[in-house]
């Protein structure tokens, strides 16, 4: 069975910014075998390890706002040359696989899962556009993490 790690992450004190936290979340709950959840406030080097001990790892963050909204996007990443890791709210999930790759010499199949967004405000809520997104994002996850490998 492929051992898969879902990273969703962002501010939940920032409205929309905390869709990707809230999937990983959900993901969690759903404890499904061979899946593992990390709802994350930012990526971070610690994530490396936990990366490098998978086959699979999908990352889930929310889109700028755009007008009109962009849809739900998934698509196939990898580290590039010359991904480096930055700490904070400049680091991507990109350089995190270098970082993986450099450290522990392993670089797992990876995934972004992009979800809309509309606020970025304080607060707590989601915006429809997000609750939209939010509600897309599981359903897709669910079923491709339930089907076997």
């Amino acid at each position: 069975m492929m051992q898969t790690l879902v990273i969703g992450y962002g501010n939940t004190l920032r409205g929309d910014d905390g869709v990707g936290y809230r999937v990983a979340e959900a993901v969690e709950r759903w404890q499904l075998p061979g899946v593992e959840a990390w709802p994350c406030h930012q990526l971070t080097p610690e994530l490396a390890a936990a990366i490098a001990e998978v086959d699979r790892v999908i990352f889930v963050d929310a889109t700028p706002p755009q007008n009109p909204p962009s849809p739900i996007v998934c698509q196939s990443i990898q580290a590039k040359d010359g991904d480096r890791w930055r700490s904070g709210h400049q680091s991507h999930p990109t350089a995190l696989l270098a970082l993986t790759q450099q450290l522990y010499h392993r670089q797992p199949i990876a995934y972004a899962l992009w979800l809309p967004t509309q606020a970025m405000a304080y607060g707590e809520a989601l915006s429809p556009i997000a609750q939209i997104g939010l509600a897309q994002g599981l359903r897709y996850l669910r079923t491709w993490l339930s089907y076997p490998q």
